[in-house]
């Protein structure tokens, strides 16, 4: 269980870095602004506010990636420590967006559905 934890988190960790770059890097551009449904006036007006945002995605999932290797690596409690809390907190955002626009279900959901599958993993293989 803890080895699929692991493969899922990073997973979820991947896609953060891919957030990251999205919203830190390639915010105004048009394929960007597709997913995340704005115009070009308001890509310009939130870059500030996406590009910070972008690297809590990027700090979640560094996070996560020393969780990870600290597991691989025999310090299983503090990697689980780690892991943890990158992933719970990936988890709670996406929770956020979903309680707070419902027109985002599906990016909460894709956002959130790694880091919750790593948290039940995670927990079952820790208990067994």
């Amino acid at each position: 269980m803890i080895t699929a934890a692991l493969i899922v988190a990073a997973l979820a960790a991947l896609l953060h870095v891919y957030i990251f770059t999205m919203e830190s890097l390639t915010w105004s551009s048009p394929r960007t602004r597709a997913t995340f449904g704005t115009t070009p006036e308001e890509a310009e007006t939130t870059k500030l506010l996406a590009f910070n945002q972008g690297f809590y995605n990027l700090f979640l999932a560094i996070v996560t990636g020393i969780g990870i290797a600290a597991v691989a690596m025999g310090h299983k409690s503090v990697g689980a420590a780690l892991i943890f809390a990158g992933v719970g907190s990936m988890a709670a955002a996406a929770l956020v967006l979903l309680i707070s626009a419902r027109d985002k279900a599906r990016a909460a959901v894709t956002q959130g559905l790694f880091p919750a599958i790593t948290l039940v993993l995670l927990v079952t293989g820790l208990l067994s």
